[in-house]
């Protein structure tokens, strides 16, 4: 991205680190005095008509926010909760205020609603989970009582978002970049201050497969330190399934048993990407790679669909979103694009009681 290229840049040199660590020292005094005006009850979060389940953390990126709040929809809806998904909707082109709802069928561009949610959408349609995109996330709760009598809203990346209260709190770190080089915006990439951790009623370590053991066990010290009270859980992205992007057909990795494909991608582990679709049997016979956040071009996807020879392409989620707006002309023949879920490997019986246990259920 622009702003990461710039920034990139800033951190080479002296007058760049300085003027980078103003703006943060600035972030930072804010942050205080928020923390401050809601400790004094100043400022006071607005209630929502049902209960709220936040999905956060405290860092740029990367914990896995997404399969999270997916993860935690399909734990209460498989014990018969009425649940919705409120999101703010980055990656909306428009400055809307208008409520965009995606609730099982509906088709939408995802320009319309924003790449995150309509990712979810893509995961959780049949589910019953309509996911309201909006920036006035209370009033969007309230409409999700009101028109899908919800029981639970979960509020997705909203740990940041102090209006709507509460009733339980998890964050996400991911336990290969635990707290962004330990410095705020802009000179870091940490959201909030590591205190921040104390509102957390859930922390949970995501990436904990990827980490060495020496590593979790001195993150999982710190945390505790800093908030002794939430109970700890580890996790892992596993794939989940292939959607047929044109379609919005869904697939297992069955589908491409003995048969060959192409890989497409622009994120920071290329390598680990592409191994996970070989080892679900995905047959990679031309593999494409990207630097980070890189923005497709129309002449890089017409070079691609010509040499591809009649390939299926497979790129992820992150990658799809930034194809210029006329890639299905550009790429003619079949495209997926991985689906990823969190499968929770330490403390899943802490997870499952308690969002039963928010929910009202015994």
């Amino acid at each position: 991205m622009r702003w990461e290229r710039r920034r990139a840049r800033l951190l080479k040199t002296f007058s760049g680190r300085l003027f980078l660590g103003l703006l943060a020292a600035g972030y930072g005094a804010v942050l205080l005095a928020r923390d401050i005006l809601y400790a004094l009850r100043v400022f006071k979060p607005r209630r929502a008509p049902a209960k709220v389940v936040c999905i956060g953390n405290i860092t740029t990126g990367g914990t896995g926010k997404t399969p999270a709040t997916i993860l935690a929809a399909l734990t209460l809806r498989r014990r018969d909760q009425a649940v919705a998904i409120l999101s703010r909707g980055y990656g909306r082109p428009e400055k809307s205020s208008d409520i965009c709802v995606l609730h099982d069928d509906t088709k939408m561009d995802w320009k319309r609603c924003g790449d995150e949610p309509w990712m979810m959408h893509q995961r959780l349609k049949g589910q019953g989970v309509p996911i309201l995109v909006s920036p006035d996330r209370a009033g969007a709760a309230a409409q999700a009582v009101t028109f899908f009598n919800s029981q639970v809203v979960i509020l997705d990346d909203g740990f940041q978002h102090r209006r709507l209260a509460r009733d339980l709190d998890v964050v996400l770190v991911d336990a290969l970049d635990p707290f962004g080089g330990r410095r705020l915006l802009p000179l870091g990439n940490l959201r909030e201050p590591l205190r921040a951790l104390r509102r957390a009623g859930l922390i949970m370590l995501t990436h904990v497969d990827l980490a060495q053991e020496s590593q979790l066990a001195a993150l999982r010290e710190e945390i505790h330190r800093v908030n002794p009270r939430a109970p700890l859980l580890e996790a892992v992205h596993r794939p989940d399934f292939l959607l047929d992007v044109k379609n919005e057909s869904k697939h297992r990795f069955d589908h491409f048993k003995d048969r060959p494909a192409a890989s497409l991608s622009g994120i920071a582990s290329p390598a680990q990407f592409e191994a996970s679709l070989q080892n679900n049997g995905v047959a990679l016979a031309q593999r494409w790679r990207y630097p980070d956040h890189h923005r497709y071009t129309r002449r890089e996807l017409s070079s691609i669909a010509h040499l591809l020879s009649g390939l299926p392409l497979v790129t992820t989620f992150k990658d799809l979103v930034r194809f210029p707006s006329d890639w299905r002309d550009l790429l003619p023949g079949t495209v997926y694009a991985l689906g990823i879920k969190l499968d929770i490997v330490k403390g899943k019986n802490i997870w499952i009681d308690t969002l039963i246990e928010l929910s009202g259920q015994k």
